[in-house]
């Protein structure tokens, strides 16, 4: 079964094959349609914000371990402008008016855990797990 797949992100499409991988994986682990839904939708918000501020960059989805929790993490990489005010866009409200809406605050809140750092004219990185109930 694999376990870990790796998507160059630099268009609307790579962000539904981004989506339909990490949906794929989950299943495959035994997430529940309702969770996987959530995985995919969390995956879309943070490739489109590839799209949309670097151009380009990956998301790789993989299988997750932490003692007897097993889940998927997805970890977006991009080498592009970074954001200067974090605080800022992790609050509701922030939008672009593209994608679901969601942004990064509401990727944040349907993953069990989410990281973020960024660095100016370095890039951005985004780490989320979500664990098997």
């Amino acid at each position: 079964m694999q376990t870990e797949v790796l998507i160059r992100v630099q268009s609307t499409a790579d962000i539904v094959t981004a989506r339909q991988h990490g949906r794929e994986i989950a299943a495959r682990l035994g997430f529940s349609p309702s969770e996987l839904t959530i995985i995919a939708t969390a995956i879309s918000e943070i490739a489109r914000n590839i799209v949309e501020y670097a151009r380009e960059g990956e998301v790789s989805i993989s299988l997750a371990e932490d003692g007897s929790r097993t889940g998927v993490q997805i970890v977006a990489r991009d080498d592009g402008p970074g954001i200067a005010d974090l605080p800022a866009v992790l609050r509701d409200g922030i939008t672009t008016g593209s994608g679901l809406g969601l942004g990064l605050p509401g990727a944040r809140r349907l993953m069990d855990e989410f990281d973020i750092a960024s660095q100016l004219g370095k890039g951005t990185t985004v780490v989320m797990r979500k664990w098997i109930p």
